[in-house]
């Protein structure tokens, strides 16, 4: 649909819509243009009434914390929506269960987790992102994944529809799951293990200090670019790159991390052509040299 034609459908929404919406600064690459239209979702029943008023008309792109979202400079001819802090809801189901809204940070989550005395949520303190979004790409780090604390995540699809799917039922691998891509997650409950808070404490600081030793923070990236090639080689991403690339190769302010090099940095005013350019670079020299095919970890909003 048209923005004026929109504007009309979306009407009762009010202030909760934007048109033609920058998405510069909701991206931790801070790259990136606008959306056609960019909605703020207050609550379930909000998003059930948008999503039945386009119709399936329209793209859709769920943008949580921005963590690992490469976005084009061109406007997106499509709804961004992103779920308020009404969907950031945590709580205790029972003392091993946690139930969590699908915008809570994974950090969040495995700081409850700690103050409730439940381990096996350590590693997400080291991940970037939200409860949603990990669950998506079965997020992990450290020999762990989503899917080894979930225990059933509530989505909505396209047309509007709930529904709740335990975790037994779905199919996860590496960094990917089977859940149809059209779902837009809602809340997860999840299961720990009873443990010690002192205890959990020091596993989750032993786990930062590894990531701080061996990751860039506090700058322009979005993690990890591409995907461990597990089906192709034993070897990590970076040994690959590491062997194939140039490391100080860079287009414009797109440019390689010093400290990690599957982590891409904008180092100033990268465009999305000069980060695109240098994922294809990267990936196109590492095919050269090693057969190897690598598949991207960020997402594209294009």
């Amino acid at each position: 649909m048209e923005i004026k034609e929109l504007k009309k459908v979306l009407e009762e929404f009010g202030d909760n819509v934007k048109f033609e919406h920058d998405l510069k600064k909701k991206n931790w690459f801070n790259i990136g243009g606008k959306a056609k239209v960019f909605f703020k979702a207050n609550n379930l029943k909000e998003l059930v009434n948008l999503l039945k008023k386009i119709n399936n008309q329209e793209k859709i792109f769920i943008l949580g914390a921005g963590s690992n979202t490469l976005v084009k400079d061109s406007l997106y001819d499509g709804i961004v929506i992103k779920l308020s802090k009404n969907f950031n809801n945590i709580s205790l189901l029972r003392e091993d269960v946690i139930i969590a809204g699908s915008a809570v940070s994974d950090k969040s989550l495995s700081d409850f987790a700690m103050n409730n005395n439940l381990s096996g949520f350590e590693f997400l303190s080291c991940i970037p992102g939200s409860i949603g979004g990990g669950i998506k790409m079965n997020a992990g780090c450290f020999g762990k994944e989503f899917k080894d604390i979930l225990l059933s995540v509530q989505a909505i699809d396209r047309l509007g529809n709930v529904k709740t799917t335990l975790s037994k039922d779905i199919d996860f691998e590496y960094r990917k799951n089977d859940l149809p891509d059209d779902l837009i997650f809602l809340s997860a409950s999840f299961k720990g293990i009873k443990g010690d808070k002192k205890k959990i404490s020091e596993q989750i600081h032993k786990l930062k200090k590894e990531k701080e030793k061996n990751q860039p923070t506090k700058i322009k990236t979005s993690g990890s670019t591409f995907k461990n090639p597990i089906s192709q080689t034993h070897k990590k991403v970076w040994e690959l790159i590491k062997e194939s690339v140039p490391l100080d190769k860079n287009f414009g302010d797109a440019c390689i991390s010093e400290k990690h090099c599957n982590f891409f940095v904008n180092k100033g005013h990268a465009s999305f052509d000069d980060m695109n350019k240098l994922i294809n670079f990267v990936s196109k020299s590492v095919l050269e040299k090693t057969g190897i095919s690598l598949e991207k970890e960020i997402k594209i909003l294009e």
